[in-house]
């Protein structure tokens, strides 16, 4: 993979432990499934440590790992670099908030922007 840090090795130490599919669209619904899973088992966790003060932290740690699992296979599916992917998301997080996370930006005057062309919408 182009560029490959740290998060580029773990996407390949992924693909090893991954099942192999001989249906492409078995394979991203597997993956796409998986994290859909994984993150309700982190929202659970944080549920029972809070609301039922049973306190599964471990859980969540374990639980986040397993989504960033199924993250790394999505990406691999893709052929994208999770690095990659990273760096996009801190420069549209830089244009979106560039003092930091304040309300009134996150409101964005009910317009809808996409922060990949710049464009800005009014909501319907």
């Amino acid at each position: 993979m182009e560029n490959e840090g740290r998060l580029g090795m773990y996407q390949r130490m992924c693909k090893i432990t991954a099942k192999k599919f001989d249906n492409e669209e078995k394979e991203i619904l597997t993956w796409g499934l998986g994290i859909a899973g994984e993150a309700g088992d982190v929202a659970s966790c944080i549920k029972k440590t809070f609301a039922h003060d049973n306190d599964q932290r471990q859980g969540i740690r374990e639980n986040i790992g397993d989504t960033l699992w199924y993250a790394a296979m999505i990406c691999n599916y893709f052929n994208w670099n999770m690095d990659d992917i990273l760096e996009e998301n801190i420069e549209k997080l830089k244009k979106r908030y560039p003092k930091g996370f304040t309300t009134e930006h996150a409101k964005r005057d009910g317009t809808k922007i996409d922060w990949n062309e710049g464009e800005v919408k009014k909501k319907e």
